[in-house]
């Protein structure tokens, strides 16, 4: 039995991975953590409630051993891994819009403590990103590339880390750098399109979960790959299932969900 501490468990991603982690035979729901203040009504999962770094810390004394998932903020997501790291615990990072910065300092936590970081932990996500290289080189530089994505109209990164992960793997197919060929916005007389460049498009709007569609755009044909969340779960899931196998694994790397699913 492994036991799960959720930070931001009043938040959408939060509730979803406490009230999935409760139900799980092979999990205890031991702690939730909210912000001072917000912690009114997290006593129905039946399990210690406590606010802000300093009950984080003291859920890490109670329960040795336990792993933090963590779906917040990238500021409260790096404290999350580096209290984690302190008190010799795991911690599972779902959370986007981290900075070059941010994910370095992940990765220096991951040295001494096991820590897994993933922008999307949908099993259908990752297994996508392992086949996607495949046919970027299949199909060659004759077909541009293009990655769409649709969120809710709460999201408050764009492009999403799961449209950036996607572009970074098209991108390491043709040996490119993402930040060097990408496209984010597009208006105005911008003139024909530079080879080798690879557009992320935004879209907000309603509750979407999240949709993303690769086209490869050749002349004459096309080719659309898109992979549409029905809701929340698919990722609580992905993220617990992550919990499972991080709570078997060693430090010394930030581990992702390729690790997770053997890709």
């Amino acid at each position: 039995m492994v036991n799960i501490i959720v930070m931001g468990a009043k938040g959408r991603m939060g509730s979803t991975i406490a009230g999935l982690a409760q139900a799980d035979p092979e999990l205890v729901l031991a702690a939730v953590i909210e912000r001072p203040g917000a912690e009114a009504g997290l006593d129905v999962y039946g399990c210690e409630v406590a606010t802000g770094p300093t009950g984080l810390a003291g859920a890490l004394q109670r329960f040795k051993g336990a792993l933090v998932i963590d779906f917040t903020q990238p500021e409260c997501s790096l404290a999350t891994a580096q209290a984690a790291a302190e008190a010799g615990a795991r911690a599972v990072i779902g959370t986007t819009g981290l900075s070059a910065d941010q994910l370095a300092a992940l990765k220096t936590a991951a040295v001494n403590t096991p820590l897994l970081w993933a922008p999307n932990m949908s099993v259908g996500i990752n297994t996508l990103l392992s086949v996607l290289p495949q046919l970027a080189q299949k199909l060659g530089p004759g077909f541009d590339l293009e990655v769409m994505e649709i969120h809710h109209n709460k999201k408050a990164d764009s492009p999403s880390g799961t449209a950036l992960k996607l572009g970074e793997c098209l991108a390491a197919a043709r040996n490119q750098e993402l930040d060097q060929v990408k496209r984010c916005c597009r208006e105005g007389l911008i003139g024909a399109r530079p080879a080798g460049e690879i557009g992320l498009q935004t879209i907000r709007g309603g509750d979407v979960a999240g949709d993303h569609t690769i086209y490869f755009l050749g002349q004459g044909e096309r080719i659309e790959v898109t992979h549409r969340a029905h809701s929340r779960e698919n990722l609580a899931r992905g993220a617990l299932r992550a919990a499972k196998w991080l709570a078997g694994a060693g430090a010394g790397k930030l581990y992702g969900m390729a690790d997770v699913l053997g890709l």
